[in-house]
């Protein structure tokens, strides 16, 4: 896993050669709501970057960190405990690090009149969902969490470090996809080829950038993709824990569309089945492409790591986001946590209490597959 702890000592800051920040993307629009009452010009679509290069940096690509939905890049710069984060790790283990925050969010802007209704978690459903699982136990996992530093619920001072964190997003989640697929090929046209570490809500940026630049994107980090396939899952608790919810993702993995072969010009081209039964105990039944699928060819050849924490509510159901890349010919690798021995995290894995080891994992998976 290497070294973290020194890495890591408060004794031993990270060494920059340079650091910054810039916007990249944004168009403008014509607008009515201005400070002083008169038509004027807005922009929007833009996406906040900032970087570190560190003194010593000895690989070649940089890491383009990427934020889930109700988020900013805040969840890779430390943790709500106040330890190193993973943009610190990847820095002091010589990669350039690129943390963003996607448009609509945080340091990028809001911007009600253009980007529409905005939404954003009450605390009790945070800590339902990313810090106290296994008190609320709505799928079969969540009693396997253990890493939270802390009691996960509202009046505890390291979740109520987490929750000041959390910011407002676009219900429009298909328009904010877009807007990261602009932003995405335009920040990777500035800075050249790519690795792209994408969270959550995130997840299928690292898709439809990859597949707008995949001769920029030398691999992708798919932590806990946004998923499963086609339909969003509502969980509710034992007996059956699963439901099928709304269609959130019509072209399987995304919400946009993607460059099949053979052409699916609208999402209704698509063909999707389920699975007659699960592929395990405590797994959802996934939607999958009908036979023959559709291929991903410019996926294909991209180095791609799929993981997914113990007892996440990732967990009954991301292995359906790696059955969708392997119908469409993409070659990639999934890996549960544990299987390795990183035992009892939930989503918010860049944050718990062993987020080096993970980051570790993630370090030594580049060094060992990407080319």
């Amino acid at each position: 896993m290497g070294q973290t702890l020194e890495l890591f000592d408060a004794k031993q800051p990270l060494q920059i050669a340079d650091q910054g920040c810039f916007h990249v993307s944004g168009h403008y629009v014509n607008s009515v709501n201005s400070v002083n009452g008169a038509d004027g010009r807005l922009m929007v679509g833009q996406m906040f970057v900032q970087y570190q290069i560190p003194a010593r940096k000895t690989q070649p690509y940089p890491v383009v960190m990427m934020h889930g939905g109700g988020q900013t890049g805040v969840n890779f710069l430390g943790t709500p405990d106040g330890r190193r984060g993973w943009a610190d790790y990847f820095v002091a283990n010589g990669y350039a690090v690129y943390v963003v925050d996607q448009p609509g969010c945080g340091r990028s802007g809001y911007f009600g009149e253009v980007y529409g209704k905005s939404a954003q978690r009450g605390a009790e459903s945070v800590a339902e969902r990313f810090t106290a699982p296994e008190r609320a136990k709505l799928w079969p996992q969540a009693k396997l969490h253990t890493q939270w530093p802390g009691a996960g619920t509202p009046g505890d001072a390291v979740f109520d470090q987490f929750y000041a964190s959390q910011v407002e997003s676009m219900n429009d989640i298909g328009a904010g996809e877009q807007m990261m697929r602009d932003a995405g090929r335009a920040l990777l046209d500035k800075i050249g080829p790519s690795i792209l570490l994408t969270h959550s809500q995130a997840g299928p940026f690292g898709w439809t950038i990859a597949d707008a630049r995949p001769h920029l994107v030398k691999a992708i980090l798919a932590i806990e993709p946004n998923g499963a396939p086609v339909y969003e899952v509502k969980f509710t608790g034992a007996p059956d824990y699963f439901a099928d919810d709304k269609i959130t993702r019509p072209w399987g993995i995304t919400r946009n569309a993607l460059n099949f072969v053979p052409l699916a010009p609208r999402a209704q081209d698509m063909r999707f089945v389920k699975q007659d039964k699960p592929d395990g105990d405590g797994l959802v039944r996934c939607w999958l492409q009908a036979e023959p699928a559709r291929q991903l060819p410019n996926l294909q050849g991209i180095a791609i790591l799929i993981v997914t924490a113990e007892a996440s509510y990732h967990a009954p159901y991301d292995h359906g986001t790696s059955l969708f890349l392997k119908q469409a010919g993409v070659q990639h690798t999934f890996v549960r946590l544990a299987d390795v021995g990183i035992r009892g995290n939930g989503h918010m894995m860049m944050l718990e209490k062993n987020n080096l080891e993970i980051a570790g994992y993630l370090d030594q998976w580049v060094k060992g597959n990407v080319r």
